[in-house]
This record gives structure tokens, C-alpha cells and sequence, in this order.
């Protein structure tokens, strides 16, 4: 599957952003779907992940209450909604799949085989 994440921008503190991840193919439902970012001098980190049937869905702590991960398996899309953006959100973000079996929703990077080109995300405070 190939991946193509958009959305990015700048924005203020206290404001919105939202992303979207199309991916290529006809097995997307098959697929959990991760978002990750990584912002400068630092390693890329785990933000959210959602399962295969939107049953199961997960959040960094730093971003729960915040940011929202869906995904509408129709338009082989996942969204990243991110509200009451802060500084340290400032990062390139960046979307992984990973066809998995049942509940299964990865959220370590190492797990995830396919990945998007990343987009970039600035919070101005």
C-alpha cells in the first residue's frame, strides 16, 4: 500500500489542524493505521493508531483529550484531527499502515512496514 499524507500547516497555539492519509489499493479495511511525528533533533514518536474496523483506537498521553484519529475505509482515508494545538506539537507528521489480523492495532514504529512521506505541522505560540 502506498500512503499520501496532507493537511499540514502553520498555525497559531489553541488552534486546529486536520490531517488526512490516502492510501493506494482495494484492501484498506485490512490495514491498521498509525500516525506518527518527529519533531527536530528528536526520534520519530508513536501518536495515535486505529484498528482495522475503528474498534480500537490510541493515543499518545501528551495528545489525549486533543486529537482525534478516524478513518472511512470507503475513501481509503485516515484522518488526524488535531485541536488545542500546542509548541511542542511542531513536528513532521507521518502515517503508517500495516495489514493485521482482527483486533491487532500496532502503536510502536518498528511495527509498521509502510509509511507515508510525512507533513509538516507548525505551532506557533
Amino acid at each position: 500500500v502506498q500512503l499520501q499524507a496532507s493537511g499540514g500547516g502553520l498555525v497559531q497555539a489553541g488552534g486546529s489542524l486536520s490531517l488526512s492519509c490516502k492510501a493506494s489499493g482495494r484492501t484498506f479495511s485490512r490495514y491498521s493505521l498509525g500516525w506518527f511525528r518527529q519533531a527536530p533533533g528528536k526520534e520519530r514518536e508513536f501518536v495515535s493508531a486505529i484498528g482495522r474496523w475503528s474498534s480500537s483506537t490510541y493515543y499518545q498521553d501528551s495528545v489525549k483529550g486533543r486529537f482525534t484519529i478516524s478513518r472511512d475505509n470507503a475513501k481509503n482515508t485516515v484522518y488526524l484531527q488535531m485541536n488545542n494545538l500546542k509548541p511542542e506539537d511542531t513536528a513532521v507528521y507521518y502515517c503508517a499502515a500495516k495489514e493485521t489480523i482482527m483486533t491487532y492495532t500496532p502503536t510502536t514504529e518498528h511495527d509498521y512496514p509502510n509509511w507515508g512521506q510525512g507533513t509538516l505541522v507548525t505551532v506557533s505560540s
